[in-house]
């Protein structure tokens, strides 16, 4: 059979780069100068305004999200604890401590108290650096003292504030993602426009301010971010490792900011095997990923004084697993297809049973059991066995933790969000198991069905695509199950479906398959998308304008009452006349309670309805007793309400 190749010496193609570069989809279609591959000025130029609109849209989310804190609560005008009362939940907990360490006499002292916390739970003193994920607030009540600016700038808009700031880093995080991703800033800008027309989906942080996910999540994303530039092909080896240094910045800044970071990276582990099984990450990248997930683990470990439930992490069983069976087992990336598949599952069947068998050791060795409520709360989340658990039994009443309701959906497809990003779902997951298919396959197999040799194989996939494709699956999986978890994906969401619109590899598969190739009609197709719907977008932003103009205050009188009588009861009991007098130790009434029951019964029942109605949810717990005293006597069911 007669062919045509390439002359040598000549200035075509080489089979063999294209080989090593794995696009998303090969096409006829000449490279084009604006590529980010390719450093002229103009594409500096673009590079450089792109940032700028980048740190613009993220600037905009602040604004945007602290505008909406202020209208929705008037927190410029209302009283000190009045704005204390707005941290609802485990926020108030957690500003309390920030509040605490500013109190203090020095910054030492601080860190003792915090370390010596006898407050936070009766009679017990614990080490709250070590239980809980506080290190921001320390850093944020040193960084307060450090800098002049006491005078202008008051302690709680210092802490909101930076918390704010927080979703500017997570709009710019996402924005870098979708740019790497597609090599057009104007995916960028799609992805910061959706994530703010989609605020009631992607974040919660305007009126959730000290929930621990608005810490992480900005980390979080700069993670995958840095994750995506590892994995481009193609990058110098000096670049990959100034690259790899920020995503273990950013999984320790993570890892230290939230207690469930054992959770999502054991899915971003998960993500790694997966990745790494089906030929689509080399040995050193995928091993590179795992060390920094450990060593960020073991560094949090060490900041929160040797804490046990790091090292029972189910995380750091399987990324040892993980390691330990890929260093011995040899041969497993060789044979056909069949061949391949067969050895895939054993090797999966052994990484997961020896990454129980360690964290089932971890936790006997450790008697850990900090987290066994969760594992409980999805063991009967998915019915897999009914569970006597209260922590577990309480996740399952929360609506957070149900499933994802389906308006969810409406509102994601009135932005256009949904449409586009089903699409790109869709057409890379086929494109992935192509690619699949063919990474497990024999090369000489696959040529000779085929007909062609390797390096002209039409369905490719970049490690980087990959990794995005797998990860917003996965965590929209985990999105479907839990509500709450929602917010891990609604964001990279964003991201995924810019790349879909404004992505050249995408574009370049679709007009291949239509035989329109050209380069002109693919850029033409590339800027047009975006644009329109962008324009389609501006229309939604009198409903915008409408949601800031509402102004609403907080009021809540009963509860201020309460905790101001609170605080005056607290300083007669706990510091009377004077500090050092004696008659506090042998004081009649030591506890609060004791105190409100003797002293001040006026005040119970404000104390009773306030908190029975605003704060706790009271459960009443139902036991049916059958009654079974002899044949003839049905069997009844005799309920005692016990309050819980």
């Amino acid at each position: 059979m007669t062919a045509l190749r390439q002359r040598k010496g000549s200035k075509g193609k080489d089979a063999g780069p294209e080989v090593q570069n794995p696009n998303l989809g090969s096409s006829d279609v000449p490279p084009d100068k604006n590529s980010p591959d390719v450093w002229t000025g103009w594409t500096l130029v673009c590079g450089a305004f792109g940032a700028l609109v980048g740190v613009c849209l993220g600037l905009v989310c602040c604004i945007y999200v602290a505008t909406l804190h202020e209208n929705d609560l008037w927190f410029s005008n209302i009283k000190e604890v009045e704005r204390e009362i707005s941290f609802r939940t485990e926020c108030g907990l957690y500003y309390s401590y920030y509040k605490q360490m500013l109190k203090a006499p020095s910054i030492q002292q601080g860190l003792v108290e915090l370390i010596n916390d006898n407050l936070t739970e009766s009679k017990r003193t614990i080490n709250l650096l070590q239980r809980m994920n506080i290190y921001q607030e320390v850093f944020l009540s040193i960084l307060y003292r450090v800098l002049p600016i006491q005078t202008y700038l008051e302690p709680v808009y210092f802490y909101i504030y930076t918390v704010f700031s927080l979703q500017a880093v997570y709009v710019i995080a996402l924005y870098i993602t979708s740019w790497l991703l597609s090599g057009s800033w104007l995916a960028g800008v799609l992805t910061g426009v959706w994530y703010i027309l989609n605020r009631v989906d992607t974040t919660r942080v305007e009126f959730t301010i000290s929930l621990r996910e608005n810490w992480s999540l900005p980390f979080f994303a700069l993670q995958v971010a840095a994750i995506t530039c590892y994995l481009r092909p193609q990058l110098k080896p000096i670049h990959q490792r100034v690259v790899l240094w920020l995503v273990f910045v950013s999984t320790f800044c993570f890892c230290l900011t939230w207690q469930f970071n054992q959770f999502i990276l054991f899915i971003q582990a998960l993500i790694f095997f997966t990745l790494d099984a089906l030929d689509f990450l080399t040995a050193e990248q995928v091993t590179s990923l795992y060390l920094v997930q450990v060593i960020s683990l073991l560094s949090v470990w060490l900041l929160q004084f040797c804490n046990s439930m790091i090292l029972g992490s189910l995380d750091l069983s399987f990324v040892v697993a993980a390691l330990f069976v890929k260093y011995f087992q040899t041969g497993l990336k060789s044979g056909g297809l069949l061949s391949r598949v067969v050895k895939l599952c054993l090797h999966t069947l052994l990484v997961v049973a020896l990454a129980l068998s360690i964290n089932y050791s971890a936790k006997a060795a450790l008697q850990l059991r900090s987290d066994e409520h969760i594992f409980k709360f999805i063991k009967a989340k998915f019915g897999l066995g009914a569970t006597r658990d209260f922590d577990a039994s309480l996740y399952l009443c929360e609506e957070a933790f149900g499933l994802l309701p389906l308006d969810t959906f409406e509102r994601l497809g009135g932005t256009l969000l949904l449409y586009p990003y089903l699409c790109t779902l869709v057409l890379l997951l086929f494109v992935l198991a192509l690619a699949a298919t063919a990474n497990l396959s024999d090369s000489a197999s696959v040529s000779g069905a085929l007909g062609r040799s390797r390096d002209e194989l039409v369905i490719r996939m970049r490690p980087d695509v990959a990794y995005n494709l797998l990860h917003t699956v996965f965590f929209g999986l985990l999105a479907f199950s839990t509500m709450r978890m929602k917010y891990l994906w609604t964001g990279h969401m964003c991201a995924f479906a810019a790349f879909g619109v404004c992505g050249r590899d995408m574009w370049e598969l679709c007009v291949r398959v239509i035989r329109c190739g050209s380069r002109a009609k693919l850029r033409l197709i590339r800027y047009t998308v975006p644009i329109v719907i962008l324009a389609f977008l501006y229309y939604k932003l009198p409903k915008l304008m409408e949601e800031l103009s509402e102004l609403r205050e907080f009021y809540d009188p009963d509860t201020v009452e309460l905790m101001t009588w609170i605080r005056l009861l607290c300083w007669q009991i706990m510091d009377g006349t004077g500090e050092n007098e004696p008659d506090l130790v042998a004081s009649p009434n030591p506890r609060f309670c004791d105190a409100v029951k003797t002293d001040s019964p006026a005040y119970t029942s404000l104390f009773t309805s306030v908190f029975k109605n605003k704060t706790f949810h009271v459960y009443r717990l139902k036991k049916a007793k059958k009654k079974a005293r002899g044949e003839g006597k049905a069997a009844g069911g005799g309920e005692r309400d016990t309050a819980a």
